[in-house]
């Protein structure tokens, strides 16, 4: 079953996570790029680069995911049917946090929609899909650069009310203090 859909939309931050993983061309070699997205907000709660699409990439975009946000017991955190979501190292860690694992059915991409819009938005915004940087390090910089300094703070999203990530999650935590 879709269970995104079935789900209720998420009203607060720590309900329901994205991850995926995508792949970005250097003159080097592949980069991959693993990121989690917070559905309530889409701010990219955590990612990691690696030259390789092993386990320990979506590890440590989850352990990055877990140092930022102190998420709820029962968190939903959904993916596709990737070989490294159902790495027993992953499974064990999504559960000693009180993380609970969604995957998508096969060959269903929809549930995955906002994580891929993602991608798309990433490597338009940053060129990554007209040109091939130099090195590894330059476009792991380039991501880095992306998540942390333009798309989290600055991007504004319809769904938000032309809001950026960190500016929705700003104005909700005043309506609840305000609320109080």
């Amino acid at each position: 079953a879709n269970l995104i859909a079935q789900r209720p939309a998420p009203t607060g931050p720590n309900q329901s996570w994205l991850t995926d993983i995508t792949y970005l061309e250097t003159a080097e070699g592949w980069l991959y790029l693993a990121a989690i997205l917070d559905l309530w907000s889409r701010r990219i709660v955590g990612w990691a680069c690696g030259p390789t699409l092993h386990a320990s990439l979506v590890l440590a975009a989850l352990q990055d995911a877990l140092q930022r946000r102190s998420p709820p017991e029962g968190l939903l955190h959904h993916s596709d049917r990737g070989s490294q979501y159902v790495d027993d190292d992953y499974i064990q860690a999504l559960a000693a946090a009180g993380i609970v694992r969604s995957m998508s059915r096969a060959g269903n991409c929809y549930d995955n929609a906002a994580m891929e819009s993602f991608w798309s938005t990433l490597k338009t915004d940053t060129g990554l899909d007209e040109s091939i940087p130099t090195s590894r390090r330059n476009t792991e910089l380039a991501v880095f650069d992306y998540i942390e300094t333009f798309y989290n703070p600055t991007r504004r999203h319809s769904s938000l009310g032309y809001l950026s990530p960190v500016a929705f999650e700003n104005q909700q935590k005043l309506n609840t203090i305000k609320a109080a």
